[in-house]
């Protein structure tokens, strides 16, 4: 049986063949390595005489079980503290409902994705423990699903009624907060959007405890420099008022002046200005790691000119989804699916037109498969269906480097030179497409008609 078939059809026929069977360059499906270090800025480490550290998900990490403690302890304040509901009590830890980098907006009640366009995400708006239906959102946003700046925030992540949850210890806070709102909510009580926010805030218990001497040994204090405890940052960058203070071995403050920071000594509270001054660390040649990219990076960074380090456990995750068969399938077919739904506009026969919203079809559905990859509810936490994550777009601005754990590090040598990947810009191309289109070209099947058995 011999036919004829709108060009498009071919299209998408040979290059779906093509992408399948192995016809594109090997580099272009090479694997990620979870343990490297990742850099948006050169980097020659040979140049850096000062290392810096937080201490949080930065110089110690934390088993999974705290997070379920800080939940409970924080829900059973709020029931015996705040006088909230005893039904609140139900409600267990969830630690794959929320990811790092998520929005809430107060005034609403909603926990939202928002990308680096400040768009957010159709599909990742949740109110309590329920999803938002698209249309609500896009209603509640002014019919654009838009979040403009003033209503966001400035480089510390604090709009006035949206709130940008940045750290890891954020998880067990979203997730405290979802399901209260959730109680709330499913028993028809009134409460105050504002007033709950901050009481959940305010009963997340401090866990910040300094422990070195178990995760390092009782001879911590000879690996650093300078020691500082209770720094209070970001007000520590940017604050000249608040002077150091030595603890002596029994944990006590001295009131002498402090003239100079010396190494095995434990330091409080002060500020940069003074830390500056006393140790003459300035510039391109400190670099400071952290795993908060307001708190611990952004002043460092867009203030003083120290490189910066991002600590970002959850890239070790995901990298490792990012390597298999599967995701890497789906996501070549979803860029091929991009480029013959562009190319397709220019038929409008109605057939070209039906296979046209097939594929449309098919590429949200692909889209909504892939990011269940990584979270059902939210996705990754560095890509939206097309765009990046605010996050991500916080982490390119504020950080020089980024990797999954300190451990990296001993992956490379003290003279190493990090450099950045080249990423085309929209009006350039990647070698790969270039080859991928040549080799099109030459095949005598894409023509404007094809004959079919």
């Amino acid at each position: 049986m011999c036919g004829i078939i709108p060009v498009a059809s071919v299209l998408f026929h040979w290059s779906r063949y093509l992408l399948v069977h192995d016809l594109l360059p090997p580099e272009v499906c090479s694997l990620l390595n979870p343990a490297a270090i990742y850099t948006n800025n050169e980097i020659s480490l040979r140049d850096v005489e000062v290392y810096g550290f937080d201490y949080d998900y930065t110089l110690a990490q934390y088993a999974d079980a705290l997070h379920p403690e800080i939940f409970s302890a924080a829900r059973d304040i709020l029931i015996e503290h705040y006088k909230y509901p005893g039904g609140i009590r139900k409600y267990d830890y969830n630690p794959s409902f929320a990811i790092r980098g998520l929005h809430y907006d107060i005034q609403k009640s909603l926990l939202i994705k928002i990308d680096s366009f400040h768009y957010v995400q159709l599909g990742t708006a949740y109110r309590g423990l329920q999803p938002v239906p698209d249309e609500e959102v896009i209603e509640l946003y002014g019919g654009t699903q838009h979040i403009p700046l003033y209503q966001m925030s400035g480089f510390y992540g604090k709009g006035p009624s949206i709130k940008q949850f940045m750290d890891i210890f954020s998880l067990p806070e979203m997730a405290l907060l979802s399901c209260v709102v959730d109680y709330f909510l499913g028993h028809s009580l009134e409460f105050d959007q504002a007033h709950l926010y901050k009481d959940v805030m305010d009963a997340i218990p401090d866990v910040h405890v300094k422990g070195m001497r178990h995760t390092v040994g009782p001879d911590w204090r000879q690996l650093f420099d300078v020691v500082i405890v209770q720094a209070d940052k970001p007000s520590f960058f940017t604050d000249r008022r608040k002077p150091f203070r030595k603890l002596d071995e029994k944990g006590s403050l001295q009131w002498d002046r402090i003239t100079r920071l010396e190494k095995g000594k434990i330091y409080r509270q002060g500020n940069l200005f003074d830390f500056l001054r006393l140790t003459e660390w300035r510039g391109p040649r400190v670099l400071y790691f952290g795993d908060h990219l307001y708190s611990d990076l952004v002043d460092l960074m867009l203030r003083h000119g120290w490189r910066t380090g991002a600590f970002i456990p959850e890239l070790e995750r995901e990298i490792r989804i990012i390597n298999t068969e599967q995701y890497m399938h789906w996501l070549t077919w979803q860029q091929a699916l991009r480029g013959l739904l562009e190319r397709m506009q220019t038929y409008q026969d109605a057939e070209s037109r039906q296979v046209l919203a097939v594929r449309m079809k098919e590429r949200q559905e692909l889209r909504c498969v892939t990011k269940a990859m990584f979270s059902a509810q939210f996705g990754s936490i560095f890509l939206t269906f097309h765009n990046p994550t605010y996050f991500l777009r916080c982490l390119v601005h504020f950080s020089d480097l980024y990797m999954a754990s300190l451990s990296c590090l001993l992956n490379y040598r003290v003279d190493f030179t990090v450099y950045p990947r080249p990423t085309p810009l929209q009006h350039e191309a990647p070698l790969w497409m270039d080859q991928l289109c040549t080799s099109c070209m030459k095949m005598p099947f894409l023509g404007y008609m094809a004959h079919i058995r």
